[in-house]
């Protein structure tokens, strides 16, 4: 069965560097796993936060077209959950500088039924419980 995996920045972002070797090699290993197990997706948001002046849009797509990603708007149906998730996080006592895009992607990935692939699982396994998340604590490099 293929499942369909989105992407999280932070998996991006190792790629592209700088990361430290293992986190390099990690998310590049999960990364061609869940290429193997089915379409990558790319959120908006996700696009959105990777865009930055040194490197133009047309150098980040070819970066990554060796994973045919699909790109995806984010989902109306999404948006609630993730202002709720959020609202709730922020009412824990959690800090409300760069943590909206987590909550967005997140709820997109859920919404969508989409598996999600991060190397920040803990906030995205407290909001959203019913998630099926890749990260280190669930996929583990082989040995070499």
């Amino acid at each position: 069965m293929k499942i369909s995996t989105l992407v999280d920045t932070n998996v991006l972002i190792d790629i592209l560097g700088p990361a430290e070797l293992e986190t390099r090699r990690w998310s590049l290993a999960a990364l061609k796993h869940a290429f193997g197990e089915g379409p990558i997706v790319f959120s908006a948001i996700v696009w959105a936060e990777l865009s930055k002046p040194s490197l133009g849009e047309e150098a980040l797509s070819q970066a990554f077209a060796w994973l045919r990603p699909l790109r995806e708007d984010f989902p109306f149906d999404a948006a609630f959950s993730a202002g709720a998730a959020h609202t709730y996080y922020r009412l824990r006592g959690g800090k409300r500088e760069r943590t909206l895009p987590d909550f967005l992607i997140g709820a997109h990935a859920m919404v969508a039924g989409h598996r999600l692939l991060t190397r920040d699982a803990g906030r995205y396994r407290s909001y959203f419980p019913h998630l099926n998340i890749l990260s280190p604590e669930t996929y583990a490099l082989e040995d070499e």
